[in-house]
């Protein structure tokens, strides 16, 4: 014996079609990527790949408190484990912004002509490479915190001259 759901039977139904609608519902037409209220104001929204191509452009900022949290667990001392992290800390943002074209390619809109050009979403691909420059950021900080930047006059004393004695000694 099988047994199947008949929706239209719900519409029809007089018992369902004299609820009130949710609170906050608005009934509301939709036609193609623009969205008309009842109230007849009009919005357009933004195609899928548009917004997942946003997604993108701001993951390594969304992933910077995490890696903020293993820099810290990694310590200040230069050892094997905390080396390993900066090291990839700063080889990251390389690769992302090498592979720029690539990783925004299936959200470019069918209508470019080239999918991998710097022109199709420039706006996220602007937004995607700010983002690297700040993990890149993060990753310079913790190598001067550990001491392997030379910021400090003492780490340029190779480079200076000395000048010449002003006392002369006959000894």
């Amino acid at each position: 014996m099988q047994t199947t759901l008949e929706y239209s039977t719900l519409e029809t139904s007089s018992k369902w079609k004299n609820l009130p609608p949710p609170p906050g519902f608005s009934k509301s037409v939709t036609s193609g990527n623009t969205q008309v209220a009842a109230s007849g104001i009009t919005r357009v929204e933004q195609p899928a790949g548009e917004k997942r191509a946003w997604d993108l452009a701001l993951s390594p900022a969304k992933s910077l408190p995490m890696q903020a949290f293993m820099l810290y667990m990694s310590g200040g001392g230069v050892q094997i484990f905390s080396m390993g992290i900066v090291f990839m800390l700063l080889l990251s943002p390389f690769k992302n912004v090498a592979g720029i074209n690539d990783a925004f390619a299936p959200f470019a809109p069918s209508t470019a002509h080239s999918p991998k050009s710097l022109t199709t979403l420039p706006l996220q691909k602007i937004a995607y490479i700010a983002c690297n420059l700040l993990t890149l950021g993060v990753g310079l900080w913790k190598c001067r915190s550990m001491g392997l930047l030379p910021t400090g006059t003492g780490d340029w004393l190779a480079f200076e001259t000395r000048g010449m004695a002003p006392e002369l000694s006959l000894f």
